[in-house]
């Protein structure tokens, strides 16, 4: 079940998404606002106007059975009735209108919470409304990295407290013990997405995972040695990927000299970072670096162990203790973890120490998704909420991701939050880290 919150928090959380919908879209003009057609982003006025159709969709109309304020944006704006490539021939509203529009929703959102504690229903879909709000705010950012545009400026402390020991490497393996896992979500989580129901027991070999993602020192190296050319490295449709794309790096790393690199961060080329996560890489990348290195990308449960998991028996054995965050169930991240924008990129892998798992993995929830070597597939028990196409349609279609980036909102993400997305993508804020080989195998 969802838990009781207040209805001030209700109103807080939309005012805030609304807020940062409106940061990223001021500095852009209405040329910008469209953008190309490209098969990784939306047009950004389409997408604004899409976040509040489905805030009145889902929460008044659906839920509180208001009419349409503007049926005819049914034909404009539903995500799942409108194929990518038409979104860019559609007769959207102007900026001034999808703001106005944006607006009226919002503000009739907020006024239907009375004082005091909100329903269950309430408390549910409100949030599921914020927090895709925060997940289109999120797509925003990376698009207009997608795109070139200035870096955005967000109104949250830009003070992360970083001392000379955040910067630099943060080598080494974590080694975790074998044992029982309750991978999932309770029934008392408080808000839970779909996908995440239900907690249920598994059993996880003893492994061994960095205590940090792969940085793009580490990956430079893979380029360096033909990592884009070596046939051997890549599974086949991967393969057909790379020829297609024509890809020898990521995505936004450009070639300044013999083996040295920038890097393009939004609308500016500055030296890449040797001990940043590599970011901006997809899956294929992530599994062509791993086979290189010998190594191996984690699961989904082994990752969720690691972060989530404390060592008993002097560490041969898991307690039965299972941590909210990697540092405990403490909801609080500014010290422990990029997020929410503050950091308006990554940083390095040895910062934010705070935010440590009990077994010393570093950033597991910030700076970057991870992706993980799991499909996405449904948990026994699940049943879909009530938007039902949020994870059910794509089940076994993409690969899970987790962990959260620097522009994800921290009110979302915990350790047992999945993301997904299909093997391709590279757009997205994601790197990954690695797992040891077992000898076993």
């Amino acid at each position: 079940m969802t838990a009781i919150v207040s209805t001030n928090y209700l109103s807080e959380l939309l005012e805030d998404a609304h807020s940062r919908t409106l940061e990223l879209l001021e500095d852009l003009d209405d040329q910008q606002l469209m953008g190309p057609k490209l098969p990784t982003v939306n047009p950004l006025l389409w997408e604004i106007g899409h976040v509040a159709w489905f805030s009145e969709q889902f929460v008044l109309r659906k839920l509180h059975n208001y009419q349409a304020s503007r049926p005819e944006l049914d034909n404009i704006y539903d995500s799942i009735a409108i194929e990518h490539p038409a979104r860019w021939d559609l007769p959207l509203l102007n900026l001034d209108e999808c703001l106005t529009y944006i607006d009226e929703i919002k503000d009739k959102l907020c006024s239907r919470l009375s004082s005091g504690d909100a329903t269950e229903a309430d408390s549910f879909i409100y949030q599921f409304a914020t927090f895709h709000q925060d997940m289109h705010n999120e797509a925003y950012t990376y698009s207009r990295q997608t795109l070139g545009y200035p870096t955005p400026t967000f109104s949250v402390s830009k003070d992360l407290n970083l001392n000379n020991d955040d910067f630099g490497p943060h080598p080494g393996d974590a080694q975790i013990p074998a044992g029982k896992f309750v991978l999932g979500a309770s029934h008392n989580a408080g808000f839970l997405f779909d996908n995440e129901k239900w907690a249920h027991e598994v059993m996880a070999y003893p492994f061994q995972i960095s205590k940090a993602p792969v940085t793009n020192q580490e990956f430079a190296a893979f380029v360096k040695d033909d990592g884009y050319k070596r046939r051997d490295l890549w599974p086949d449709i991967g393969w057909t990927w790379l020829k297609e794309e024509g890809a020898g790096s990521p995505p936004h790393w450009v070639p300044d000299g013999q083996d040295k690199w920038i890097m393009k961060r939004f609308d500016q080329l500055i030296d890449l970072p040797p001990y940043e996560p590599v970011i901006h890489v997809n899956w294929y990348e992530a599994s062509a670096y791993c086979r290189w290195a010998n190594r191996r990308l984690p699961t989904e449960i082994e990752w969720e162990i690691a972060a989530s998991m404390e060592p008993d028996g002097g560490g041969t054995v898991l307690s039965d203790s299972k941590r909210t965050y990697p540092w405990g169930n403490d909801k609080n991240t500014i010290k422990r973890a990029n997020l929410d924008g503050r950091s308006s990129g990554c940083v390095d892998v040895a910062a934010f120490a705070d935010g440590d798992s009990a077994f010393g993995c570093r950033q597991m929830l910030g700076n970057i998704w991870e992706w993980t070597n799991s499909t996405f597939q449904p948990y026994p028990g699940f049943v879909s909420d009530a938007y039902k196409e949020y994870s059910e349609p794509v089940f076994y279609t993409r690969k899970v991701l987790k962990g959260g980036a620097w522009a994800t909102r921290s009110r979302m993400i915990n350790n047992s939050h999945r993301n997904f997305f299909t093997h391709e993508r590279r757009d997205i804020l994601a790197g990954f880290r690695t797992c040891a080989i077992p000898d076993w195998i």
